[in-house]
């Protein structure tokens, strides 16, 4: 599971920092998180391939955070794509893009499928390689927050053990169930013999824009990273309230409310040039903490 940020600033871009949007990989398919202006600029220089992209999440409607979609859904369409694309955000995010679509004539090649967000917590998407769930958080207009669960490809083939007692490769997906195997004698090999756990299913939440809220921790419980919107710092605290956001140390104590083993700040305001305070503000709460560089991927 891995994380890529495409742009980590809130609502004008400044000091080569872009509006928001990121990725979240896991076994090759990727996921979308928001789609502030040159989204699509920003995968090409990332190397983020539009082909593996089938479901995109938009948090809410200001700007920052859906301006860059006309143009990959556009853009996707002029280069071929014809597998349906899963489009999920307020529900009034629809008719906007309907419009945009209408006005210029457009047909897409593909299905834009769309799913309006419900109002309270709810499974959105359910894959063979994830779920995400939807949970509104606290900001000036409706706004949600995602947790996205990577789910396991089941245990871990040993090879070598299987080779030393016969087990045939076509056998291998099922010792990943967890079934023993029979030989064509009768002889049974147990699972555990073959196999080893395999990796914990690791969890994302994704928090962005919100007022310092205890509201959804018990969602986001244990997650491994959290994402956090950070837009000020505590001298602005009195700004961040009064435009629902947070500051970095506000992230921090939600990161250390949730057991999040992992924090990475985000959503930063224009105003401020230089991030470092940003990690020594929210370190002082909780020392797990990353302030996010565009273009980095982070492991999971």
């Amino acid at each position: 599971m891995r994380v890529t940020i495409l742009g980590n600033n809130s609502a004008l871009p400044a000091f080569g920092r872009h509006p928001t949007a990121q990725t979240v990989t896991m076994y090759g398919e990727v996921v979308l998180i928001d789609c502030g202006e040159g989204t699509q600029i920003q995968m090409q220089r990332y190397g983020i391939k539009w082909k593996n992209v089938n479901h995109i999440f938009i948090s809410h409607m200001h700007g920052d955070h859906y301006f860059g979609l006309p143009g990959l859904i556009n853009s996707m369409s002029l280069l071929g794509r014809t597998a349906p694309l899963n489009l999920y955000g307020p529900a009034n995010l629809k008719p906007i893009i309907d419009a945009i679509l209408q006005a210029a004539n457009t047909e897409l090649k593909y299905p834009l499928v769309f799913h309006a967000l419900p109002a309270e917590t709810e499974l959105l998407a359910d894959t063979p390689t994830f779920t995400v769930h939807s949970f509104p958080v606290v900001h000036g207009i409706d706004c949600y927050g995602f947790l996205i669960e990577m789910k396991t490809r089941g245990r871990r083939i040993l090879p070598e053990k299987c080779m030393e007692h016969g087990i045939p490769s076509e056998y291998f997906e099922q010792l990943k169930q967890g079934k023993d195997y029979v030989g064509a004698a009768g002889e049974t090999i147990k699972n555990e013999l073959v196999t080893e756990d395999g990796p914990t299913p690791k969890k994302y939440a994704y928090c962005s824009d919100t007022l310092f809220t205890e509201s959804f921790l018990h969602i986001i419980q244990g997650v491994d990273m959290l994402y956090h919107e950070s837009t000020y710092l505590e001298a602005d605290a009195d700004k961040a309230a009064a435009r629902y956001h947070s500051t970095a140390i506000q992230a921090a104590k939600i990161a250390v409310l949730a057991n999040a083993k992992q924090l990475l700040l985000g959503h930063f305001s224009s105003k401020y040039k230089d991030l470092e305070i940003f990690a020594e503000e929210a370190m002082s709460v909780f020392s797990g903490t990353i302030v996010s560089v565009e273009g980095v991927a982070y492991d999971i």
